[in-house]
């Protein structure tokens, strides 16, 4: 492969990093993608010398710099509201995401009969997240710990579980699925303990 096949290759990796941004739903994931996207077409403008292409893409990595900065240092502010009942605005967001819950959660049950808590976790106002599970004395089985798209950035299962602890719950115990969610049980402070998790709040 000659080096001019390896430059445009180069070109097309930018290129393609800048399109797929924009079919993320997280502004941050948008801006961190986009960003490095940018900053390699950046490069390959300015080996193939065209000047205003590498100016106009040093200018979209400033600016994602600025607002990705910005967005670290906005603390997001949440609401915890028990919902114990799982009324009709509770069974709305469920039915709403129900499609990417399963997604999420694969093979998961979302009747929660057996369930007997259940939280939404809002901000402004708008729910953005929902928990639910099976309490029993300071225990809290957890049948499902979902965040919409948008608010998937660990902001919010860090407040839940401090909310949870407030409420008197000492320990919260996860029998799901796993498939795609091991990384955030971890980053929450889950441990695996063989066919469960546990964390000790």
């Amino acid at each position: 492969m000659n080096t001019s096949t390896l430059i445009e290759a180069f070109g097309y990796l930018g290129s393609a990093l800048v399109l797929v941004s924009f079919l993320m739903v997280s502004v941050v994931k948008l801006r961190i993608v986009n960003t490095i996207g940018s900053t390699i077409f950046t490069i390959y403008a300015f080996i193939i010398h065209s000047y205003p292409t590498a100016l106009m893409n040093l200018c979209l990595v400033l600016i994602n710099i600025y607002y990705l900065i910005k967005l670290s240092n906005t603390k997001v502010s949440y609401d915890f509201v028990k919902t114990d009942d799982r009324g009709s605005l509770f069974n709305y967001l469920v039915d709403l995401y129900r499609q990417d819950i399963e997604k999420c959660f694969p093979g998961i049950d979302t009747n929660f009969d057996s369930a007997n808590a259940s939280y939404m976790i809002c901000n402004n106002g708008k729910p953005v997240g929902i928990a639910v599970g099976k309490k029993e004395d300071k225990n809290l089985e957890l049948l499902l710990d979902y965040s919409i798209p948008e608010y998937r950035d660990f902001s919010i299962g860090k407040f839940l579980y401090e909310k949870l602890a407030q409420e008197g719950i000492s320990k919260v115990i996860y029998k799901g699925s796993d498939l795609n969610h091991k990384a955030y049980l971890s980053h929450v402070g889950f441990v695996d303990k063989g066919g469960f998790y546990e964390k000790e709040l």
